[in-house]
């Protein structure tokens, strides 16, 4: 299926696939690169079109949100980039309000604490209605784009948006959340259940509206173990991957590369392969041989430099990025860091990375 046709809202040709070809396990001339939070607080120009902006606010603004996500493209020669947004606009799709705390991050005015707290969510959510300022960002950014690179759109997963929405903000333990799959198995799997079905629905109204590949984030993974994550996270992502992608079918919307990413879970990374991903997004605490020798061949790997790397010398980073590359091999894999970058990184890092990536895999494609 080739997603490069005009599509109806008329978008520009796309010039660099390089990244899409990637997913799909094509063959590449160079290994594609993105980094997640690539549009963020490590960029000065971000903070500045951020400063005045409640950070919410600035998420419904679909113009503040393309001028984010085409930051970082004008400082690094990216593959790929991604729409500025947030996870937790499903809770709040969802009737639950989150606010931004600065120096804390999102907090919930109220989480759930009982079973019954259920009922006080919307059972039936009309995405275009609740989330379409997102829609409308990717169109703009889409759009804006001009046909650089692909636009990639996402979401949290059931069981990390579960986690705040009981937690209501971070925590080390996620004792609350993980309380309620033991003591309240069954409302767990409704509220679980309520949050795949909207997620569905959001994933496709984002490629209606010009995505060209999604990511799912299941970063908090790693609170569960590998029966937990079996029993309420795995069969939510299953789910969500089928579901959008017969969605897409009947609606003959392009059938997008689309990728997983659960931080912490390498005891599920046989499941995810097969769990109806293109490609299986990593964290830095595995081997990329390791990864491949579980996951086989039939997916792209994506991942998987610790994002502290980014703290060393250029030179460093750039040796730390060729043995990333011969271990993963330059095929079949995108390349990105393990988790999202920090605020006090330097931009410079940032491009050495992204350099160091399209050099050495060059290199290592021509010898």
């Amino acid at each position: 299926i080739c997603s490069f046709v005009r599509s109806p809202k008329g978008f520009p040709k796309l010039k660099n696939d390089t990244f899409l070809r990637a997913a799909r396990g094509e063959e590449t001339e160079h290994t594609p690169v993105w980094c997640m939070r690539q549009a963020g607080r490590y960029l000065p120009e971000f903070r500045e079109t951020r400063a005045a902006q409640d950070f919410f606010a600035t998420c419904r603004s679909p113009k503040l949100c393309c001028e984010l996500t085409l930051q970082p493209l004008r400082r690094f020669p990216l593959d790929a980039a991604i729409i500025f947004s947030d996870i937790l606009v499903v809770p709040q799709a969802l009737g639950m309000e989150v606010v931004m705390v600065p120096g804390k991050g999102p907090v919930f005015t109220e989480p759930l604490k009982e079973v019954e707290d259920l009922l006080k969510l919307r059972q039936k959510v009309d995405v275009t209605a609740e989330l379409g300022y997102v829609f409308q960002a990717i169109t703009l950014t889409r759009h804006s784009l001009e046909g650089r690179v692909p636009l990639i759109g996402f979401s949290g997963a059931p069981w990390t948006l579960m986690s705040y929405m009981i937690e209501g903000g971070g925590s080390t333990t996620m004792a609350k959340a993980k309380s309620w799959l033991y003591r309240h198995p069954e409302a767990s799997h409704r509220l679980l259940r309520l949050l795949a079905d909207v997620i569905t629905d959001y994933l496709v109204g984002q490629v209606a509206a010009g995505a060209q590949a999604l990511q799912l984030f299941e970063s908090h993974a790693g609170h569960l173990g590998p029966e937990q994550f079996q029993d309420f996270a795995l069969p939510y992502i299953r789910d969500i991957a089928q579901a959008v992608k017969s969605k897409l079918k009947e609606e003959a919307l392009p059938l997008v590369p689309m990728i997983i990413f659960a931080k912490d879970a390498h005891y599920a990374l046989r499941d995810l392969a097969h769990a109806g991903y293109e490609v299986v997004g990593l964290d830095w605490t595995i081997r990329p041989q390791e990864a491949r020798a579980q996951t086989g061949k039939d997916v792209t790997l994506q991942g998987n430099l610790d994002p502290c790397a980014l703290y060393a010398p250029k030179e460093k980073i750039g040796e730390l990025v060729k043995k990333m590359l011969e271990g993963f091999g330059t095929q079949r894999y995108i390349a990105n860091l393990g988790h999202g970058l920090y605020p006090d990184m330097s931009p410079e890092h940032v491009g050495a990375f992204v350099e160091a990536v399209h050099a050495h895999s060059r290199h290592i494609n021509k010898h």
